[in-house]
């Protein structure tokens, strides 16, 4: 670390997962891939609730809420990684870092809000099934989606602004692919006492909240399913949300499994790199988890696929007529 910057900080250094020259295009081939498997898996998605009138339902609502939030989480963060690879240049800019820090801030929240909601939409469907359609309003999902926005912008905000009241350090190496909010913090040569009790705070309220409303919802899913008599029954209620509880289990297994071991080991590059899971990998999971283990889902896209290739089939008669 140099001496202090009293005039401010123009620039961060991203030290990526590897600095061996050998590993950089097998890495950016990786991550290339991925970020378009996910663009397009979410894309697939957005546009099947879109397009099909059976999928206009709270529950896809959501789930294209979601698939949304996924691509703008994963888009944060893999690109400028990817540019940095293929420029061979590990510079980010102040303001550019505080800025992709604020987005990944804001998606990552209105993630695990939007997983919440979802689950207490499985919760009204298999407890209360005759309520649904009172319980689970259009407007009534309108306006959990809009608040999740809200807080989250909030937080974000609050969270960017934060930083900008502490002083770094010329040379600042962030030993991370992305600004990640508490390597930056933690990079700082003034006192973070404050930061860190925001980020303590922010935690407990807007991740253990979350968590404690999934744990209550699917335990009283399970109860539910474990009263139904026929094993048909049970199958056929458990299906309805086994896909959700898939994505649920995987985004807060790894992110927490990143956290705590970050908090055991000192090693910020093994940390780095497991954060690629619930960052990059779960956001690519995603459509494939819905679309392999939800037939409507399959129907929709088999659907969208016929009605385009129709239409590309005209357009080939008509250019083809004299």
């Amino acid at each position: 670390m140099g001496t202090e910057n009293d005039t401010g900080i123009s620039e961060f250094f991203l030290l990526g997962i590897s600095e061996d020259p050998e590993l950089q295009s097998l890495i950016f081939g990786l991550f290339l891939s991925m970020y378009l498997v996910t663009v397009l898996g979410n894309l697939l998605i957005i546009l099947a609730t879109i397009s099909d009138s059976h999928l206009h339902t709270p529950m896809y609502f959501l789930l294209s809420n979601l698939s949304f939030v996924d691509i703008c989480f994963t888009s944060t963060t893999v690109p400028k990684m990817l540019v940095n690879i293929q420029t061979q240049s590990q510079v980010i800019g102040y303001k550019s870092c505080i800025t992709q820090m604020n987005f990944f801030l804001l998606f990552s929240v209105v993630d695990i809000f939007l997983l919440t909601i979802m689950a207490y939409d499985r919760f009204v469907a298999i407890c209360h099934p005759l309520h649904y359609l009172v319980i689970m309003k259009p407007c009534t999902c309108a306006r959990l989606v809009l608040v999740s926005w809200i807080v989250s912008s909030s937080h974000a905000l609050l969270q960017s602004l934060m930083v900008l009241r502490l002083s770094f350090c010329t040379d600042l190496e962030i030993p991370h692919f992305f600004c990640e909010h508490n390597q930056v913090v933690h990079g700082a040569c003034s006192d973070t006492f404050l930061n860190d009790m925001v980020i303590y705070f922010a935690t407990v309220l807007l991740a253990g909240c979350p968590l404690s409303g999934l744990l209550f919802s699917y335990s009283k899913i399970v109860s539910s399913i474990h009263a139904i008599s026929s094993a048909q029954g049970r199958y056929k209620a458990f299906s309805t949300c086994a896909s959700h509880l898939s994505v649920v289990s995987l985004f807060y297994c790894t992110s927490l499994g990143v956290y705590l071991s970050s908090a055991v080991t000192q090693n910020s590059r093994s940390t780095a790199t497991a954060s690629v899971m619930y960052s990059v990998v779960t956001s690519m999971l995603n459509p494939f988890i819905y679309s392999l283990r939800n037939k409507d889902i399959k129907s929709a896209l088999r659907r969208l696929c016929e009605r385009e290739t129709m239409k590309v089939s005209v357009v080939l008669r008509l250019k083809t007529c004299p």
